[in-house]
């Protein structure tokens, strides 16, 4: 395979990642669009995933989040899921104006944190035609019922062009992304388990991770919520789901909730290993995992 380095614009920033394309193979090809989740980069095994993808034959961009790694964006470790979101979008614009990928078989990929953005990326965007969402973050309790669409319009009206800067009031943090010790240190994820694998992988030589982060959640009509969304994803859907996830706002229960509410083809998929199973590489919880998904894009994108 071929990986360069690639880079694009959004929100006022630079954001930069790799670009995998296959070596093999017709063109145009069909794209997958990864990010990682809370605070992690491109090194931290989600370019594992890039690679096998890419040795199926699919074109990846993969990037870090704005304000992270080796994307621009001020302030630094600031975590916005608008911005997140939209720097999905901006990188399904970016892809589409490439000569070697096919802008209609475009999918987003995302997880944790990231794996409930690429829901409400793939509800407005209609660009994207498949969705692979890993141990996603949908929400701690299942919001309140949306029958007439009302809180999905002001979502969609947000994402495009409503104000997501934060405040004083909306903002946490800083603080680190992981402690030993929840007692004297408290940390924004606050399972050991999540402390074991971002020290393991952030703490690599050159993984350009710092254990260090801000969240902001804007003051917006309506919150922002995958499982809003869900109903207005109709494109084919992959949901891996840890069977016991110790992180509080992925409980199975509610993204099974989301799951039962898209509109689309589906794949409900659970996974041994917790939270952080799957991101351990190499391992067998990662090959399951990235076989399913591979599986996936691979029947649904060529």
């Amino acid at each position: 395979m071929l990986v360069k380095e690639m880079e694009f614009p959004s929100e006022g920033a630079t954001l930069r990642g790799r670009f995998y394309l296959p070596d093999a193979g017709n063109r145009p090809l069909p794209t997958v669009v990864m990010a990682h989740g809370t605070s992690a980069t491109i090194t931290m095994v989600i370019d594992r995933y890039a690679e096998a993808f890419c040795d199926a034959g699919l074109a990846v961009l993969l990037y870090d989040h704005r304000n992270f790694g080796i994307s621009e964006g001020e302030p630094r470790q600031e975590i916005n899921p608008w911005v997140q979101a939209r720097g999905y979008r901006d990188a399904i614009t970016y892809a589409t104006t490439l000569k070697e990928l096919d802008p209609k078989r475009i999918a987003v990929w995302g997880d944790s944190y990231s794996g409930g953005e690429v829901i409400v990326v793939a509800a407005i965007d209609e660009r994207v035609k498949a969705v692979v969402a890993q141990c996603p973050v949908c929400g701690s309790v299942v919001p309140p019922p949306d029958p007439e669409g009302g809180a999905f319009a002001q979502i969609r009206e947000t994402f495009n062009s409503g104000d997501v800067r934060g405040t004083r009031e909306t903002t946490a943090g800083p603080m680190p992304v992981v402690s030993f010790d929840q007692v004297r240190i408290p940390s924004l994820l606050q399972p050991l388990t999540a402390f074991r694998w971002f020290i393991e992988h952030g703490g690599r030589h050159g993984s350009r991770w710092l254990n260090d982060v801000t969240r902001v959640i804007p003051a917006t009509p309506a919150p922002f919520s995958p499982a809003l969304c869900a109903p207005y994803v109709k494109v084919p859907t992959l949901m891996m789901v840890a069977r016991q996830d110790e992180m509080v706002h992925a409980d199975p229960g509610v993204s099974r909730q989301a799951y039962d509410l898209l509109s689309g083809q589906k794949k409900w998929h659970e996974i041994e290993g917790g939270h952080f199973g799957l991101l351990w590489y190499p391992g067998e919880l990662f090959n399951e995992a990235v076989g399913i998904q591979r599986e996936f894009l691979v029947s649904h994108l060529t």
